[in-house]
This record gives C-alpha cells, structure tokens and sequence, in this order.
C-alpha cells in the first residue's frame, strides 16, 4: 500500500509524519520503505542518510535506474529509504515529456511490487505534475493541517480535485489546545468532512528536535506527548485502512 504525507502548504508536519509513521509500520512487523520525493531531503536527512540518487531524478523517472539498487537501508529494522536528490526540483520538466506523466511515479514503484508492506511517499508542497503524479500512485494520502480558519478551504480544494481517489485521511497537526480557535476549527473540520483523523499531533519541542537528533521521537523521547499522538495516529489510520494490507504495493 503507498501512504503519501502531502499537503498544497509547507511547514505543516508531513515529514515528521512520514517519519514516524513509517517507522510504526516497520517496528510493527511490516516491510517497509519511504521514498523521499522533496529535493530539500528533510526524510533522508532525519535518517541519516545522504541525499544523492545515483543518475539523479531523471534517469529514475525515464525507468533507465533500477530503483532497488538505489534504496538504503536506515538505523530502523525494516524501514529503507529511497533517498531525496536535488534534481528533484525540475522533476516536473522531466514528467513533461512522457505522454502519461501522471503514470510515471507509479511505474517507478512497480519493480517493488511484493517487497513492501508499505511505501510512504514523502511529497514536496506544490499543485504540480509531481504531485498530480502522487496522486495517481498513491492508495491514500495522509494530510496534515493546521487548524487555522484557511484550513477548511485548503482541504475542500484538494477534496474536490481529488473526487474521491485517492482517499484523503486528514489530521491536526501543530495543534495548541489552549487556543479557543485551534478548538474550533478542528469542532467544525470534524463535523464537515468524514476524512479528518480523531488523532491530533500537538505543538511540541519534542517535534522540532527530530532535526537535532535525527531520529524517530520513539528513540529519544518515547514517553513524551508526540510520541504518543503518532502512535495513536497510526492505529487511527489502519483502522480507516483496515489494518494491515495484503504484502504488495
């Protein structure tokens, strides 16, 4: 099954959720890889690894790169990584020239069919052919947002592009329960749209220093409240998934 943490805006957690997410996954038992599509590599940096794909972007994206010799193993058993490269920026000029670009992500993944449980994609934020490409290989996208007024707006446009494939399974994330409206907009989301989460991530230092320690915060802070919110998190979403999928992409 391919998971990708995606959001239209930046700085709203969806690689900290890739993270640790992926990280769940495999200290429950599944295979399980991420692919870090972002060229800032902010996935391959918290997991210690270098950002540099072999041939680059490019040569991936044409199929002419086999991506299982390029995955990387990380600290975390079971958990690989496709790293990020910062030719990824013009990987929107290089789609263009397919004549089904939106397909192309897929067939990237297809050569991994059968070795992962799970595959997160890791997605830079845009409206773009990247991200229209996600789309297509994604079976559900984990969108974290925060609860601001601009928030409802945001999740009904991607709602609406999106028509209902691939499923869309919002969380709150950065969330400051003290703040009356941080309360209301997530009361209103809740009650407008099926696809929002129960699970809130709260605002939290422990978040922010995952780019100290590099690391998931179920290594260095295990009994700490964000640790504890994305494991919640993660038995939310395989529930809406209905738990473990068959072991293919």
């Amino acid at each position: 099954m391919v998971l990708a943490t995606y959001n239209i805006k930046g700085g709203v957690g969806k690689t900290s959720a890739a993270v640790n997410l992926a990280y769940l996954a495999s200290r429950d038992g599944a295979r399980t890889l991420i692919w870090d599509l972002d060229p800032q590599g902010a996935s391959t940096y918290l997991l210690r690894v270098r950002a540099k794909v072999k041939g680059g972007g490019r040569k991936l994206v044409r199929l002419k790169s086999d991506p299982a010799k390029l995955i990387k193993g990380t600290d975390h058993e079971g958990l690989d990584l496709l790293p990020a490269d910062f030719s990824y920026r013009h990987m929107d000029l290089v789609l263009k020239r397919f004549k089904r670009p939106k397909r192309r992500l897929a067939r990237v993944l297809e050569p991994l069919r059968g070795d992962y449980d799970y595959v997160f994609l890791d997605c830079p934020p845009s409206i773009s052919l990247v991200s229209e490409s996600v789309f297509e290989a994604a079976d559900a996208l984990l969108v974290p947002i925060i609860p601001a007024t601009l928030s409802s707006r945001t999740l009904d446009q991607l709602e609406a592009v999106l028509n209902g494939t691939p499923r869309v399974l919002a969380f709150f994330s950065m969330v400051d329960g003290r703040k009356r409206m941080h309360r209301e907009v997530m009361e209103h989301l809740r009650t407008a749209h099926g696809s929002v989460l129960d699970t809130a991530i709260p605002a939290s230092a422990e978040v922010e220093r995952m780019g100290v320690e590099r690391t998931v915060l179920a290594r260095f802070a295990p009994n700490g409240r964000a640790a504890a919110a994305y494991e919640a998190l993660w038995r939310n979403v395989r529930e809406r998934l209905g738990e473990y999928p068959s072991p293919a992409l």
